[in-house]
């Protein structure tokens, strides 16, 4: 059903996708659409595009070659079945629900079936620890638990009085199955939420601290998600593939919200095991015209031989981390393509990229997306920087972003911290040009002196992954009594290549090579970097792990410093 909530999205969204090549117009014309009551994306956006839409909404492919492929009617009805359900069950608006599912038609199907009825979402990764989940259970307030049978376990030590829901049957579990026999015209009322009321529960990944519960709108991702739509370049009838796991924000950015607001297909491929091979084989076969993945993943591409072929891809976009320029370089040696960087929080949606039709500038994240005042700060003097410089990345508050975060769920303190002075701090540092392009230096914690120099280590690492013995690298400082400290690389190796004294001389002599003196590498080791169970590298643990280092007699294996080789150091002057 068209609702005037329908039709205000439409418009907006169709300004979007109208400007998608025209930069300075859709930065001069874009405006954040208002909802003069109600507003509900499940309701009023997806159902209106999907109720008798038999174009492909959603495509799982499995490792073994087996595949679901369901469209937009399909999806319709079974979350209208969820929804009944759920109901049933004594799920009420504003419930906060734990939703533990893999990429399976039933978390689309729950996810869209909760929204339906006004109830409070929060997405969760099955890889996180007991102590993690009762740690949320509680902060959240959760009444109900929806996960598979193989994590109902899980649940077992984890305080609360909610209900539990496993997809299929398990002894003390409703089946959630019993949802799709309900009669497939079956529909609930519209839960007539607010565009200030409560729909997700996110938890930032926790890489330097105690992870923050993230709260959002009915309005601040499933609309603020026109400002991602406008970066991915994403058109109707498009088939969207996006390398993410869900329970963390990106799964919502790219796997559910921007596609289907841009009316294109989900497609999904799961694997026990990343194999590039297979995954370039699945975008050739599967027609994927959009395809987004994380730096990660793309060195593994372009490792795997890319010359085989861009299928179908028109726009490829990375996310997560900064790129780095070798990437970039060999897509468009091979594919033509210019893979196209971005910038975003779980706090908000994209803020920053280069979208479809800019020039893009190797290294820049891009230029600010339509819609979001970013603006940098001077840390030490709070000032904004005028024109090029370096500061902090925010957003300024007094122009009303609709896609920033309602706040820190219960911890007024870090809300203070992180909106003081009417902006929002990213706690990220970036340089500014003259064009307006914004290149990452690193987080605020993350940039450390040497010798008096600033250390950016996304700069050092950006340098060390084109090595290819180097798979990916974090590069902290770690303390010397001479220049306070110096750039250490701790590396997980590439395969085929192992911890030995010829790997660390070649990756330092290639250090010395290709970064200034002020930067280059002074000790390697070669360990398993310590990950978020949302893959991303904590560095914080490394940084403690040197100042560890420090106060004990140098003693790992696996370290190797630049003074360990002579020769390296008369080749090049230090």
């Amino acid at each position: 059903m068209i609702t005037a909530a329908t039709q205000v999205f439409r418009d907006a969204r169709d300004q979007v996708l109208s400007l998608r090549r025209d930069y300075e117009r859709a930065i001069e014309e874009f405006r954040w659409p208002e909802f003069e009551a109600s507003f509900n994306w499940a309701v009023d956006w997806f159902d209106a595009i999907a109720e008798g839409n038999h174009r492909s909404a959603l495509v799982i492919v499995e490792e073994d070659g087996s595949s679901s492929s369901l469209s937009f009617e399909e999806i319709f009805r079974r979350s209208n079945q969820v929804a009944a359900w759920l109901m049933q069950q004594g799920v009420q608006k504003g419930d906060s629900v734990v939703l533990m599912l893999g990429n399976q038609v039933e978390l689309w199907d729950c996810m869209l079936g909760l929204m339906k009825l006004g109830a409070v979402v929060m997405p969760t990764a099955a890889a996180i620890s007991g102590a993690d989940l009762a740690d949320r259970i509680t902060r959240a307030d959760v009444k109900f638990v929806i996960c598979n049978p193989s994590d109902t376990a899980k649940f077992d030590d984890a305080p609360g009085d909610y209900i539990r829901i496993s997809v299929r049957d398990v002894q003390g579990w409703r089946p959630l199955a019993d949802a799709y026999r309900l009669p497939d015209d079956v529909r609930v009322p519209h839960p007539e939420t607010a565009p200030a009321d409560r729909l997700l529960l996110y938890f930032t990944s926790g890489t330097t601290s105690r992870p923050k519960l993230v709260e959002h709108t009915q309005v601040s991702y499933p609309v603020g998600h026109l400002s991602t739509l406008y970066y991915l370049g994403l058109r109707p009838g498009d088939v969207h593939l996006n390398i993410s796991s869900p329970g963390w924000a990106k799964h919502a950015w790219s796997s559910f919200f921007t596609p289907w607001i841009a009316e294109a297909t989900v497609f999904v491929y799961n694997y026990a095991r990343f194999d590039a091979k297979a995954l370039l084989e699945q975008i050739r076969t599967h027609g994927v015209t959009t395809f987004c993945a994380p730096p990660t993943v793309w060195r593994m591409l372009i490792n795997a031989d890319l010359s085989g072929g861009r299928g179908s891809l028109r726009e490829v976009i990375g996310a997560g981390e900064p790129l780095n320029p070798e990437v970039i370089d060999q897509v468009r040696t091979y594919w033509g393509l210019e893979i196209r960087d971005g910038y975003g929080q779980t706090e908000t949606t994209a803020q920053i990229g280069n979208p479809p039709g800019i020039p893009i500038k190797i290294g820049s994240m891009g230029r600010p997306l339509p819609g979001v005042p970013v603006v940098l700060v001077d840390p030490a003097t709070g000032t904004r920087v005028a024109g090029t410089g370096e500061g902090e990345i925010c957003l300024d508050l007094a122009q009303h972003p609709v896609n920033f975060m309602r706040g820190y769920l219960d911890d007024e303190a870090r809300n203070v911290e992180a909106t003081h002075g009417g902006l929002y701090h990213t706690g990220d540092v970036a340089t500014v040009d003259e064009r307006g392009y914004i290149t990452f230096v690193g987080r605020t914690d993350d940039v450390f002196k040497a010798s008096d120099y600033k250390i950016s280590p996304f700069e050092v690492e950006s340098v060390l992954v084109e090595h290819p013995a180097v798979l990916e690298a974090a590069v902290v400082p770690a303390p010397d009594p001479v220049r306070l400290a110096v750039p250490k690389a701790y590396i997980a190796l590439a395969p085929g290549h192992a911890a030995s004294d010829d790997t660390a001389l070649s990756i330092l002599r290639y250090a010395r090579e290709h970064l200034a003196p002020y930067q280059r590498v002074r000790r390697i080791e070669f360990i398993e970097l310590p990950k978020t169970i949302s893959g991303k590298i904590r560095r914080v643990e490394l940084r403690m792990r040197e100042l560890e280092i420090a106060e004990s007699p140098r003693s790992s294996k696996q370290e190797w410093w630049d003074t360990d080789f002579p020769n390296l150091r008369r080749a090049l002057p230090s």
